[in-house]
């Protein structure tokens, strides 16, 4: 039997099955499990929560004096999705998006040694995390996408799937996917890599290039991934196809099945497409990322890699100059994209900081280019100008 409790009466030994209030608002990435650690009492009171459910049916009940006044149910009422309606500027939901990647880090290195550990996979554990990201990514697209990828070599693992995850909820909505397959297709992203859990780390982090032999290990991690999978609960079939081939191309060339344009299902191609964006625009243990533009241009020229549909879906969800790249002006000046346009792929805001002409840094300027005169005239090397840690211009105390 299920009871909903103030925290001031949980105890060591309760089943806490669920919390009575937003995902971010508690210390936990999970629910559902037996409490044994003082701390994790102590976290609990220290957060905005105020009421828990527990599970005595599983673990120890309250004493009976406290029961007068303890609403008592059978099962804990059905959530509502939680979509956002309201939209939010860029600095707004940056704020918000920090907090949602620091905690999706720790639900992946979570689930990850659980994996280790041969725990089965929940899908109920990870649906909040996916809830929040979505909610992000709907109020304001660029902001987690963009956040997402300013990792560490030390963590590309775990932020990838958070990043993926944002990036495949996008590509669903400009795709025009309902909410439900758009949710699934979020849990793929951030599932799709599981199967590196089983992967060395020696091999996983190694600095330089591979030998056959390890990338050949590497190659297992979607099979491994998949086979998780099958051993968790509530996993789904679009979470699993996405996981066990999100390494396939449509020339047939990938792995692990060979598949091509026309065996690949939707969501496979979608996650082939986010898989690859975030891996290069990241920064590695091998290499520096490449410039988000710079990235959505290679991209396009790699012949036989992506469906050309799901592609073009996916540049129009980032924009042709993503949240992050390097641009020049007509006029000489240099800055960075911090925001896209409402009308047009080619417009979007820019904060310009560095002038061509006199080679020097000029004050920083947010730039519309939708309202200006200016004009993007393309791309541009940081290198080339000896410009580096732009990303600060338009992340600011978030990196």
């Amino acid at each position: 039997m299920l009871k909903r409790i103030p925290v001031d009466q949980l105890g060591l030994g309760m089943h806490l099955q669920a919390f009575c209030g937003a995902w971010l608002d508690h210390p936990f990435w999970r629910t559902k499990f037996v409490l044994s650690d003082p701390n994790d009492l102590v976290l609990i009171r220290q957060s905005p929560i105020t009421e828990v459910w527990i599970d005595v049916s599983k673990g120890l009940d309250i004493a009976a004096s406290c029961t007068q006044e303890i609403e008592v149910a059978e099962q804990i009422p059905e959530p509502q999705p939680t979509v956002a309606q309201e939209s939010a500027s860029f600095n707004n939901e940056l704020k918000r998006a920090a907090k949602i990647c620091a905690r999706g880090k720790e639900a992946v290195v979570s689930m990850f040694q659980e994996a280790r550990m041969g725990k089965a996979i929940e899908a109920d554990a990870a649906a909040p995390l996916v809830e929040e990201i979505s909610n992000s990514v709907l109020r304001n697209p660029g902001a987690l996408i963009s956040l997402a990828r300013l990792k560490t070599a030390d963590d590309y693992t775990y932020m990838h799937s958070v990043a993926v995850c944002a990036l495949m909820i996008a590509l669903s909505r400009k795709l025009g996917l309902d909410e439900p397959t758009t949710r699934e297709v979020g849990m793929g992203g951030l599932l799709h890599d599981l199967g590196k859990a089983m992967i060395p780390a020696d091999i996983l982090n190694k600095p330089g290039k591979l030998t056959d032999a390890e990338f050949a290990v590497v190659k297992t991690h979607p099979a491994e991934g998949h086979n998780l999978l099958l051993a968790g609960k509530g996993i789904s079939d679009i979470v699993k196809d996405i996981c066990l081939h999100h390494h396939e191309k449509v020339d047939g060339s990938g792995y692990p099945k060979r598949l091509n344009g026309e065996t690949m299902s939707l969501f496979a191609k979608m996650g082939a497409v986010c898989d690859v964006y975030d891996a290069i625009t990241s920064n590695r243990p091998y290499k520096a990322g490449w410039d988000p533009a710079e990235s959505i241009k290679r991209m396009a020229e790699w012949t036989g890699h992506f469906d050309p549909v799901v592609f073009q879906a996916f540049v129009k969800s980032l924009g042709i100059y993503p949240v992050g790249s390097l641009v020049r002006l007509e006029s000489g000046k240099l800055g960075v994209v911090v925001e896209q346009g409402e009308q047009s792929l080619l417009k979007p805001k820019v904060k310009v900081f560095f002038s061509t002409r006199s080679q020097a840094y000029i004050n920083p300027e947010l730039i519309d280019i939708a309202r200006s005169a200016e004009k993007i005239a393309g791309r541009e090397e940081a290198s080339k100008w000896g410009i580096k840690d732009i990303d600060r211009y338009w992340a600011g105390e978030k990196i």
